[in-house]
């Protein structure tokens, strides 16, 4: 089985840490008779070790504006993939006009929550996310299969597309083991001082859709009431989105004593940010599997999370949720949480249990089962 993989809009964050993953665990790597062709930047194509079953192509437009990317990906990839694979898979959720059986991953709800997609404004980004919504629906009906990551992805999607004529699966990603620690003894209330303070940490990029700043608001309003806590934000930024945060901490805390925005961590590195704090924050009102929540409950943290779906779903009983738009309903979810510590221990053990059911193992053999079922599957044929 020769398994093409259309890796020309993988750039960052989880789309390439689950390329990653899944390459690792795949049969091919366990001695299958398999061969994964892939395409890709040169970057990435850089990061994939070497292999006998994998092929890599670094494609030079790729490395270029990301009109001739999508041109590339669009009009020149499948007259070669049509000579050289079985099936195609297109984890970035986008393909062209197919020859062979096509499967893609629904990887990114922004286009599909027009609510969430107006918090740019009158912006390019709001373009970009209208065009992406325009081309990934289009995907979607022509696909021979889809994989979708959660019930939830897949009902907000079929709404909007209708009819998905090809085969659909849910296939969840996974958590790598370094992230995986039980739950640590939790310390009563009394045990924390504004010297030896309850951590938070809030680990996702700097977005519209994030709220880091509502966080920071209600870190900022129990501190004032004598609560001892302090915030870590770590992410890359959308730079509009930095500016406003920058400006709120100015505000609310100008000398960072209790609120600090860290930037970028590696990583390869983050697990070690997750084992060393002592609650997690998540404030998003738009995602589709957040692999940073996954690593968070692997790593036996308390969590006060975001009462939107599909957080509720992941965590079940494993959180304090609250409404991400009032900061009166943040500062309630982590004064509760951080007062009670057998909340804190039943949260914390809750999620590190769920969290044992996501792993790459599972993922890749789901993904590349769900491939060779595709296989034989032409919705669309077409002749050049």
């Amino acid at each position: 089985m020769r398994y093409g993989i259309d890796a020309s809009n993988l750039r960052s964050g989880g789309g390439v840490q689950h390329l990653l993953r899944i390459l690792e665990y795949s049969e091919g790597g366990q001695g299958g008779d398999t061969t994964v062709i892939l395409w890709g930047s040169r970057a990435l194509c850089e990061r994939i070790p070497v292999r006998a079953d994998i092929t890599l192509t670094a494609i030079p437009e790729l490395d270029t504006s990301p009109f001739r990317r999508l041109f590339w990906q669009m009009q020149q990839l499948p007259k070669i993939a049509r000579s050289t694979c079985d099936v195609l898979f297109a984890p970035g959720g986008l393909a062209g006009k197919q020859f062979i059986p096509t499967v893609v991953m629904c990887r990114n709800m922004l286009p599909f929550e027009l609510s969430e997609a107006r918090r740019y404004g009158a912006t390019y980004m709001l373009a970009r996310l209208l065009f992406l919504r325009f081309l990934q629906i289009r995907t979607f009906r022509r696909a021979d299969g889809v994989v979708f990551l959660n019930d939830y992805a897949r009902e907000r999607v079929a709404a909007q597309v209708g009819e998905i004529p090809g085969k659909t699966v849910l296939i969840a990603h996974g958590v790598e083991n370094r992230f995986r620690q039980e739950p640590k003894p939790q310390r009563p209330i009394e045990d924390y001082s504004l010297e030896r303070p309850f951590r938070l940490l809030y680990v996702s990029i700097v977005d519209e859709y994030k709220h880091q700043w509502n966080v920071a608001v209600a870190v900022a309003d129990l501190r004032r009431k004598g609560m001892p806590v302090t915030l870590e934000i770590v992410g890359s930024a959308y730079p509009p989105a930095l500016r406003r945060l920058t400006v709120s901490l100015d505000t609310l805390d100008p000398t960072r004593v209790f609120i600090q925005y860290s930037g970028i961590v590696a990583h390869s590195e983050l697990h070690h940010r997750f084992h060393k704090a002592d609650g997690f924050i998540f404030a998003s009102t738009c995602e589709n599997m957040p692999n940073i929540l996954l690593e968070a409950m692997a790593a036996g943290m308390p969590i006060a999370c975001s009462d939107r779906r599909p957080m509720v779903d992941i965590l079940g009983e494993g959180s304090v949720f609250f409404d991400p738009l009032r900061t009166d309903s943040i500062s309630r979810a982590i004064a509760n949480m951080v007062r009670d510590r057998d909340k804190r221990t039943s949260i914390a053990q809750t999620a590190y249990e769920r969290a044992g059911g996501y792993t790459w193992g599972r993922c890749a053999s789901e993904t590349f089962s769900f491939l060779r079922a595709c296989a034989g599957r032409k919705l669309r044929g077409a002749s050049p």
